[in-house]
This record gives structure tokens, sequence and C-alpha cells, in this order.
């Protein structure tokens, strides 16, 4: 079944002698499984965090637009156009390690909490 979903290369075929060495020729699933006792603690650390570091690049925003505004009545205005850029950016790097982590934990939250 797996092999026609991905194309055959030496890596996958690899793969897939592997998997069907294992002793019943079948890999066993290990199931979704439950959080430990104590991990919501975990979830609304991360949940903070995120929180607190997009609150760093709104400020790092307001202050960058700020500094080129001061800046373009001296003419000098285009300078921080590259720190904008790596203060988005890291938003997009922050939003989509919330993503995964949020996949991974399977917490639901999202973006949204």
């Amino acid at each position: 079944m797996i092999a026609e979903l991905l194309p055959l290369t030496s890596d996958t075929a690899h793969v897939l002698h592997l998997a069907e060495s294992v002793p019943g020729g079948t890999v066993p699933d290990p199931g979704a499984g439950t959080a430990p006792p104590g991990f919501e603690g975990f979830i609304t650390i991360m949940q903070w965090i995120r929180w607190g570091s997009l609150g760093i690049c709104v400020i790092a925003l307001m202050v960058g637009a700020a500094t080129m505004a001061i800046n373009a009545r001296r003419g000098e205005g285009g300078e921080h156009l590259g720190k904008l850029g790596i203060i988005l950016a890291a938003v997009v790097i922050i939003a989509a390690a919330v993503s995964l982590v949020s996949t991974l934990i399977g917490s639901g939250s999202g973006g949204t909490a």
C-alpha cells in the first residue's frame, strides 16, 4: 500500500524493506496516547511565550516605523526597511512555530488561545 503512494527510489525502497522486516510484517501503531499529568501547565506557558513574543514584535514594528518617520525628515528613512523585514520574518517564524507545536501536542488552540 505504501509503495503505491511513494515514488520508488533507493531511499524509499530501503524504508519499505525495513518496514517489511519487522516481525509480523506491520509496524505497531502506538495510538494517540494521552498527555502526562501536569502538561496543561506547559501548554499555558507556551501560550504566554507566544503572546509575549508576538507583543514584542508589535512593539518593535511600532518603534521601527517611528524611527523611519523621524529619519525620513532627515532623508534617511529607507535605511530601516531591512529591520522591518527582519521583524516581519520573526512574526512569520513565531506563527509557524505556534502552528507546528499546536499540531504536535494536539492542544487544538492554534492561534486563538
